[in-house]
């Protein structure tokens, strides 16, 4: 049986970030993952690294949003040097597009409380149309205005997860392709079965996504998320035109549109619907008329992992010491920190007392 310091159950973005981190503190890690057959939210990511919005009644987890965006301009440097891929990361601000005045009255209110919760830490304001137009000359009438955030950015996710894959690597860590299919702790070990056979480690770090709800209960912890499906298209490469980044569309380095931004409940089902995908299109379409004439080239579908407050879940077993969790719907935002951050908590045996907001617990407090 193959012996570890710690082992990371689940391949994607959030996962492999922390295998990362660990790897470059000196652990021993593996990585358990199924593969291409899993649910890989990265495929569907859109690929925003986004402060705005998010931590609105939850001051931690916008300390915790904002300290992994500010960590991405070194954790990029570090990992295009370690793996020779060029990951896109870019940081120009962002905006997310309003079209309607109850969008417009609902991003004022919002930005004014981030601002407020934050002490002033967060950077954020409504642009007017007119303001929008300087900056990006093209935008259909429909477009009332935004909220812009100069702490916005965005990368290429599938690039990224490459990247973390390569460097996870270099830095001596195992990747495995296999199945977990039960997880059991007996004297301060974790032992992990596999389709392949078994791997143990002193240490664990439970970031299957959707596989936590299995999981978690064999190492005396809870993770109730959830699947939502969001499915995107991708034009034909373009002539530069978007220079910022928007919640709906978004231009990458290479010249391609991606569109997206829909929400779905259905299941496991991770495939694509002409109705969404006609609605994506249309209003990409009112946002951007010259996107009419644009071809789409691939479209797809994957699920988000949500808890039911939308916010992430950090804990730490009790029952099991040594046994942790990371889920989150924001893995691209957050892998800065989850490589720079989080592995640090592993490895010294506690979560901080930051993330304790974002622990199950908040879901049993009446």
């Amino acid at each position: 049986m193959a012996k570890y310091d710690v082992i990371v159950v689940g391949g994607g973005v959030i996962g492999v970030s922390v295998a990362y981190g660990l790897a470059r503190s000196g652990q021993k890690t593996a990585v358990l993952d199924e593969g291409d057959v899993a649910f890989r939210a990265a495929r569907g990511n859109f690929g925003l690294i986004w402060v705005q919005g998010k931590g609105v009644n939850c001051p931690e987890y916008a300390r915790w949003t904002r300290r992994s965006a500010d960590s991405w301009k070194h954790f990029t440097q570090e990992l295009e040097k370690l793996s020779g891929i060029n990951i896109g990361y870019c940081r120009p601000g962002g905006m997310n597009l309003c079209l309607s005045h109850e969008e417009m009255e609902t991003r004022t209110g919002l930005i004014a409380r981030l601002i407020d919760e934050s002490d002033g830490e967060f950077k954020g304001s409504m642009l007017s149309r007119e303001a929008i137009m300087e900056r990006l000359p093209g935008i259909g009438p429909s477009v009332l205005g935004a909220s812009f955030s100069p702490m916005d950015g965005h990368v290429n996710p599938l690039l990224l997860l490459r990247a973390l894959y390569s460097a996870f690597k270099q830095k001596g860590g195992d990747l495995r392709t296999e199945t977990v299919t039960d997880i059991s702790w007996r004297k301060s070990v974790f032992k992990v079965t596999t389709t392949k056979g078994e791997v143990s480690a002193n240490k664990i770090v439970l970031a299957a996504g959707l596989g936590n709800r299995k999981f978690a209960p064999k190492v005396g912890l809870n993770v109730p998320v959830h699947p939502e499906r969001g499915q995107i298209l991708v034009t034909e490469r373009l002539q530069p035109f978007l220079k910022y980044p928007t919640s709906l569309v978004r231009q990458t380095k290479e010249g391609g549109v991606l569109l997206g931004d829909s929400h779905e409940d259905v299941g496991f089902n991770d495939g694509t619907s002409p109705r969404v995908m006609a609605s994506i299109a249309q209003r990409a379409r009112s946002i951007f008329p010259h996107l009419e004439k644009a071809r789409i080239v691939r479209a797809w579908g994957a699920l988000r992992i949500l808890a039911p407050d939308g916010l992430p879940i950090y804990d730490q077993s009790i029952s099991c010491p040594g046994a942790f969790t990371a889920s989150s719907h924001s893995g691209v935002t957050l892998a800065a920190t989850h490589a720079l951050d989080f592995p640090k908590y592993v490895i010294e045996g506690a979560l901080p007392t930051q993330l304790n907001a974002m622990s199950e617990k908040r879901f049993h407090v009446h």
